[in-house]
């Protein structure tokens, strides 16, 4: 009887032992990724894959120019994910391809290495420099010259015809004559009816030529404060400025408006048309924040909350006599942190949500922060050319800088992710925006970010002006547990492990020590 009990006990034990350490992970197994409602004129990403990726060539032909470096949206495409990308796409796994990738920030984050290789570089500078008594140590003398070109420079910001070199005094009084807008060089034909890039805004683009020469304007004043920079001054109704923050003060002693917008949207990384419709094409990161309502059995966890990496930027409405602008300012993967035009028409399902409007002497001191991080991110780019994408991750994404400048206006920062590497911000001449970096919540270690950051990282406060099918739903169920206090993180697999390790050795001493019961009792 002991042995029958025992066999029948231990086959039985084998079967919950198993239960416990891989039940939990295909707790998500049964949740379908919804494929509607959809917005008009929009079709999912996967849809237009399902259609195209037996096409010859076209699946290659996308991830090729999803690799390309430019201005065509905020998500780097870095091998790693390229990879994933392409698994998806020819494993058929649609529902994967919707919440594409589905990573946390620790396993998105590609340049982790390679930051710490260049601190270590960096490090090895400082002994050098501590060899030679003439070269201070942590200054950047023992790296760069005290002189830049514009052509070094070129790779790291738009001057427009504007020279390093060359001092000069512009005037805004008369209209810009540089081109208006057009398509050359942002749109693409992939075949099949697939397009990338977008087409002009119908508001912003009439105003390209002004905008224009607004960014490069606003680039050069911030170059000023370069070593060597020859000095650039801009002239409005007879008023001068040397910087843009003065520039800012002559445009609204001059009858001018500006507003300085604090802008989010949903990042769009692929910037895809297919048949004339836009292609929704988020790029997903799990939040490790748990959906109430969505635990799977006894054992499995709850289905953590995946949410469309978003983009952030300032953004300048110039109004007046003179001068009608609108520019925006961000540090994007083209390596570049500037002053940018923004008159492309966002795709509809992007959004846009103003989470900050600054005015007076409030627009004035966003535009001076803007102007010194401009400098900084110059000085980072001299001082470390190696850095692949410009620095883009280990320097900070586009919300980085946007988050430092919130935190120093508000006391809040409220994006997510933020990437930048604090110790590479350790040029003395950067104090002011060194402080401001190291001051905001960082996602390189894949801790869980605050929800506050998640929910103000969003393009709007409406879950339901949310088109993207099923994040509406999975957002206003976390709200409401953050709102309630009954929020809960979704454990870390290695935290999944060890729980299950634990319980099933629980669970075998214990029908061990039942059937070594039994077995003494029955002798």
């Amino acid at each position: 009887m002991g042995a029958l009990f025992s066999a029948t006990v231990c086959r039985r034990v084998c079967g919950v032992v198993l239960l416990i350490v891989i039940g939990c992970k295909g707790a998500n197994v049964s949740y379908v990724v919804p494929e509607g409602p959809m917005p008009p004129n929009t079709v999912l990403l996967a849809k237009m894959m399902r259609e195209l990726s037996a096409t010859p060539g076209f699946t290659d032909a996308l991830l090729a120019q999803l690799e390309k470096n430019g201005k065509q949206g905020p998500a780097l495409m870095t091998p790693a994910l390229i990879k994933r990308l392409r698994e998806l796409i020819l494993g058929k796994d649609w529902q994967g391809l919707d919440r594409f990738p589905g990573w946390t920030m620790r396993a998105i984050n590609p340049t982790v290495k390679i930051a710490g290789k260049v601190v270590a570089k960096d490090n090895a500078v400082g002994d050098l420099a501590a060899r030679h008594p003439g070269a201070p140590a942590g200054s950047d003398s023992m790296r760069v010259s005290s002189s830049v070109s514009t052509e070094q420079m070129r790779e790291y910001i738009d001057l427009g015809g504007h020279s390093l070199e060359r001092a000069e005094t512009v005037g805004l009084d008369e209209p810009s004559n540089l081109p208006g807008f057009t398509t050359e060089g942002i749109v693409s034909e992939l075949g099949a009816g697939v397009v990338r890039g977008d087409g002009p805004n119908p508001r912003l683009a009439p105003r390209h030529a002004e905008s224009q020469r607004m960014a490069d304007a606003l680039n050069r004043l911030s170059m000023n404060a370069l070593d060597g920079a020859a000095p650039m001054t801009v002239v409005v109704e007879e008023r001068k400025a040397a910087s843009p923050q003065e520039l800012m003060e002559a445009l609204m002693a001059t009858g001018h408006t500006v507003v300085v917008s604090d802008a989010r949207y949903f990042a769009n990384f692929g910037h895809l048309h297919y048949k004339g419709r836009e292609v929704m094409m988020p790029f997903w990161v799990d939040s490790q924040i748990a959906i109430p309502g969505t635990r799977q059995g006894v054992f499995g966890p709850a289905r953590s909350l995946l949410v469309p990496v978003s983009h952030a930027e300032y953004e300048w409405e110039i109004r007046g006599p003179k001068v009608n602008a609108d520019v925006s300012y961000y540090f994007g993967i083209d390596g570049k942190a500037e002053f940018r035009t923004m008159d492309t028409l966002d795709q509809t399902w992007v959004l846009g949500r103003h989470a900050h409007e600054y005015r007076d002497a409030d627009a004035v001191e966003v535009t001076r922060l803007v102007g010194r991080m401009v400098i900084a991110y110059a000085h980072q780019h001299v001082a470390r050319p190696e850095l692949p994408f410009g620095g883009y991750y280990p320097l900070g994404v586009c919300q980085d800088g946007i988050a430092a400048i919130e935190k120093k206006m508000t006391g809040r920062a409220t994006l997510f992710p933020n990437t930048a590497e604090s110790s590479l911000f350790d040029d003395p001449r950067d104090a002011e925006i060194n402080a401001l970096i190291a001051a905001i919540p960082k996602d390189r270690s894949g801790g869980a970010p605050e929800p506050e950051r998640i929910f103000g990282s969003l393009p709007t406060t409406d879950f339901h002006a949310i088109t993207i099918p099923g994040f509406a739903a999975d957002l206003v169920a976390v709200h409401a547990a953050w709102q309630d206090g009954s929020l809960e993180r979704t454990p870390s697999w290695i935290r999944r492990l060890t729980w299950r390790v634990i319980t099933a050795a629980s669970v075998v001493l214990l029908v061990g020590i039942v059937v070594w019961w039994r077995r003494r009792t029955n002798q």
